[in-house]
């Protein structure tokens, strides 16, 4: 636990020796690391992996990723956050991972953990670090500890976050006129459409809901593809379980972000709301892009 002391949280990279990486990944093993040794690892992607095989030792991960800009509606404003998220390998085994955010410490994965995604938020001048330290066993040779992770500075101040997130309060309550003003134009994805059909998942405290799109405003990887009898292009989002989703009538503007291959919700305003949220926004000039209501 001392080494948990020196982490300072700024990027995650250095390639080690024995070890392959680079600018968003790392691989190696912990046969290549002195006993009790701690490695520097500083990759600099908004989203990679990493694998440790036959962990021994602890590794060290500075994240300081190279973020891409946000859009042009928000274009020179810097990011009041940095939010992180790893999901585990569903054969993490043989280490722990903590993060470390100003000499406070909280365990994100234990050994052997639920396949969850887990996130975190952190201010641009904070210091915070990824840890990843071996847990002692006898016999090593079956034991990856590996994981993805995503970092994005261009996140809502509340995204709808996996449900064992360490930032996930309010969440669940319904966006504010200026949330949905910039979900229109951040977003990943944009879908207007009715909700056919939701259902829970009480291991990963995961709601999925089933989504008919109507028209496709935006979507930056094909989420929602058409098929079946009517055609319409037809999806899966994902909400936190505790913010109690049920279907229901109408047609919403479904905006989200995507996370390691899944959609995740962040604003759902019904259409007719965010018409009139829009068209107020637009009359006074204050709308932070251009979006083609009807």
């Amino acid at each position: 636990m001392w080494a948990l002391r020196a982490l300072c949280l700024a990027g995650l990279g250095a390639a080690l020796g024995g070890a392959s990486a680079d600018q968003c990944s790392w691989r190696g093993s912990g046969l290549s690391q002195e006993a009790g040794s701690v490695e520097q690892l500083s990759l600099h992607c908004a989203e990679g992996s990493l694998e440790w095989l036959y962990p021994t030792g602890a590794l060290r991960l500075r994240l300081d990723p190279r973020l891409p800009p946000t859009t042009a509606a928000i274009k020179g404003r810097s990011p009041r956050h940095i939010t992180a998220c790893v999901k585990p390998s569903g054969t993490f085994r043989g280490a722990q991972l903590y993060l470390e955010r100003e000499g406070v410490l909280e365990l994100l994965l234990p050994e052997a953990p639920r396949p969850r995604v887990r996130c975190f938020s952190w201010l641009p001048r904070e210091k915070v670090a990824l840890f990843l330290q071996a847990t002692p066993h006898r016999d090593i040779s079956r034991r990856i500890a590996a994981f993805r992770y995503e970092l994005r500075g261009d996140w809502l101040a509340r995204p709808a976050l996996p449900a064992a997130s360490l930032t996930g309060e309010g969440v669940c309550r319904p966006c504010n006129d200026t949330e949905i003003l910039m979900a229109i134009c951040t977003s990943d994805f944009v879908i207007r459409g009715s909700i056919r059909s939701v259902s829970n998942d009480a291991e990963l405290q995961e709601s999925v809901i089933g989504v008919s799109a109507t028209r496709i405003h935006r979507q930056k990887f094909p989420l929602f593809q058409a098929g079946g009898r009517t055609g319409r292009a037809a999806g899966s989002i994902r909400t936190p379980l505790r913010c109690g989703v049920k279907p229901g009538p109408g047609t919403f503007l479904f905006t989200g972000w995507l996370h390691f291959g899944e959609a995740w919700l962040s604003c759902a305003p019904r259409y007719r709301d965010f018409q009139r949220i829009y068209e107020g926004a637009r009359r006074t000039r204050q709308n932070p892009c251009e979006f083609p209501a009807d």
